[in-house]
């Protein structure tokens, strides 16, 4: 979960760096429930990983670092 749209690309793209990911992250906007203001909305990166194969650390030490964190499904 990350504050903007910026930040979110900006944490897709170190994701797909950091961890040599064979596809993109996507991008979502998640609005606040009952808020139709874009200020009113929080940003995921989606990061498909079927097989567990990234530790919930560094994905909450890649969150943290962009000032966000990681929600589990």
């Amino acid at each position: 979960m990350l504050p903007d749209r910026d930040t979110a690309e900006g944490v897709a793209e170190e994701a797909m760096e950091r961890f040599s990911l064979e596809e993109e992250p996507r991008i979502v906007r998640d609005a606040l429930a009952g808020e139709d203001d874009a200020e009113d909305a929080q940003w995921l990166v989606v990061i498909d990983d079927p097989y567990l194969e990234l530790a919930p650390e560094v994905l909450d030490e890649l969150a943290g670092e962009y000032d966000g964190w990681r929600e589990v499904d």
